[in-house]
């Protein structure tokens, strides 16, 4: 059963979505450089009256390799494939070592959607997807995680002090927790991340509800990354539309 947010809950996410005018202007992305479109200190209009206009669709997962991908686990191993493999077009993690993958390219605003399940013989665990990696590959990077931990998909982990402002009702030392209760799928289902990291603006939508949002991110480049960290998960879709400018 999908649940909805209290009163106070929405009003709370209302408000941090009202505060997106005081966030700088997002960059755009091209492989290494980035390129500010009006200079971090132009302001950044409301949501309702600003259109993100995206650019071409990006394959982050082929389907077939992680080509376009690095690795960092623990013990220093940078070869993916020590705990990721794809097999039948979806992207498996053994869940060890401990690490992430990270794409080899650098990204700043976008749409990313992430569909991911864990095993239902398995169980649920933990994973994570991080954005804006802007530390040395270590475990964990300073960045932005959008948590995938079972019932937990919606929060927000702030690491290494990642500048940004979250709703300090549900925050709990670098944890903002989701606004409404776990909307996420039995185990052994598909769920979807819609992720929207606008500029300084982040937003976190777990099957189509908003779970969370975010304000005042740090505006830079990094890679986006996929945590393995314990358990075996599956992705069958990693796909992301640079934000390139507004209406």
């Amino acid at each position: 059963m999908k649940h909805m947010p209290s009163i106070l809950l929405v009003l709370s996410l209302s408000c941090l979505l009202g505060m997106r005018g005081q966030d700088s202007a997002p960059a755009v992305q091209s492989d290494e450089q980035v390129v500010p479109q009006g200079g971090d200190a132009t302001p950044v209009a409301p949501a309702a009256t600003r259109r993100p206009i995206y650019g071409e669709t990006i394959q982050l997962f082929n389907g077939k390799n992680l080509d376009d991908w690095t690795a960092f686990f623990i013990g220093g191993a940078t070869d993916p494939s020590e705990a990721f493999f794809v097999e039948d077009g979806i992207l498996k993690s053994k869940g060890m070592p401990i690490g992430y993958i990270r794409t080899r390219k650098k990204f700043t605003s976008y749409h990313l959607a992430v569909e991911w399940r864990f095993d239902a013989e398995k169980g649920g665990g933990n994973s994570g997807v991080l954005m804006r990696i802007i530390s040395e590959d270590k475990v964990w990077p300073r960045c932005i995680e959008a948590q995938l931990h079972s019932r937990n998909a919606g929060d927000i982990w702030n690491i290494e002090d990642f500048p940004m402002d979250t709703d300090k009702s549900r925050q709990s030392g670098r944890r903002t927790k989701k606004a409404a209760p776990s909307n996420e799928n039995p185990l052994g289902e598909w769920n979807r991340y819609d992720i929207t990291l606008d500029g300084g603006y982040l937003e976190l939508k777990v099957n189509d509800l908003i779970q969370n949002v975010a304000t005042g991110c740090e505006v830079v480049a990094g890679p986006i990354g996929l945590q393995s960290e314990g358990v075996w998960i599956e992705v069958r879709k990693i796909e992301l539309r640079p934000i390139i400018g507004h209406e």
